[in-house]
């Protein structure tokens, strides 16, 4: 079932599947229910997989105390379970764990440094997004947001006079990514991301979008500083040419002058490095404390 869906997790349940039983049966009449799970055919049978509140929707029943307990043992681990059901029951839970790259810390204390105040918005349940947050230094957790609800989130903090960047990288990401004053898709990840977003990063690193973002300040400031000079030289020049006081010789000098400086100006562009991404666990310097209204800040 998970192998018809685009999603992440729907990604690592296949491929975990397809590793344990070999290739894996057709899905006819797949349904996609977003930011809930899929449906589909299997062999015949109508198979559900999502969150309790999809087999819900259904009016399919969980009521095996070991799934319940499956259940709660992986959110409370950190855990996202995803629930199996078929023929109107749940039968199996699902236990998925983000993997955390060891410079997403490092990338979420640059993004701090930058003065941007750090935000997980995801639709994983709190127990984890908070477990995430905590490891890679993120304080402020909004969870268990439907991908049509991320894109209201977004408008809330613009509509409180916020400049949101928003990185993602999922179909669920997409209406966010679309809403954000920036969007950032990482290139790792689906064609609707990366159609939505306004920039493809091309490393699936957070530090890419740290970058990006410093490479951007640093060519507006350029950008101002070559606007001042060729203002500056015509304000200066124009009023003693028009004066006769200034030698046309001179004046072409002082032009090809001015555009070498320009040029040259823009040319140290090309020497912009990021710095060293490390892998350790540096905590963030939050410039903000910041927090959106009516929304959670992990302890």
């Amino acid at each position: 079932m998970e192998n018809a869906s685009e999603h992440p997790v729907a990604a690592a349940i296949a491929a975990g599947a397809a590793a344990e039983v070999g290739p894996l049966d057709q899905v006819d009449d797949f349904r996609n229910f977003e930011g809930r799970g899929v449906r589909g055919l299997v062999q015949g049978r109508v198979v559900t997989v999502g969150r309790p509140t999809l087999l819900a929707e259904h009016h399919i029943a969980v009521d095996d105390p070991h799934l319940n307990e499956a259940q709660t043992a992986a959110e409370e681990a950190g855990q996202t379970a995803v629930l199996v059901a078929w023929d109107g029951r749940a039968h199996a839970v699902l236990a998925v764990a983000d993997a955390i790259k060891p410079t997403s810390a490092h990338a979420i204390a640059r993004l701090a440094a930058l003065g941007m105040t750090p935000i997980l918005l995801t639709g994983d349940n709190q127990t984890v997004a908070d477990a995430v947050a905590a490891e890679v230094g993120i304080d402020t957790v909004i969870a268990n947001v439907l991908p049509a609800d991320k894109a209201a989130v977004i408008t809330d903090l613009q509509s409180d006079g916020k400049v949101v960047a928003m990185i993602g990288d999922g179909v669920n990401d997409a209406a966010a990514l679309a809403h954000a004053d920036l969007g950032l898709a990482m290139g790792t990840g689906t064609d609707a991301a990366m159609h939505a977003a306004d920039i493809t990063l091309v490393r699936g690193d957070l530090n890419a979008a740290a970058d990006a973002i410093a490479l951007a300040r640093t060519t507006l400031k350029t950008i101002k500083m070559n606007l001042f000079w060729a203002f500056a030289y015509n304000v200066a020049a124009i009023p003693l040419a028009a004066l006769g006081l200034l030698n046309p010789m001179l004046a072409g000098a002082a032009m090809a002058l001015s555009s070498v400086f320009v040029v040259s100006n823009s040319l140290r562009l090309r020497a912009f490095t990021s710095p060293p991404h490390s892998s350790s666990t540096v905590p963030p310097t939050n410039p903000s404390t910041y927090t959106p209204k009516g929304y959670k800040v992990a302890a």
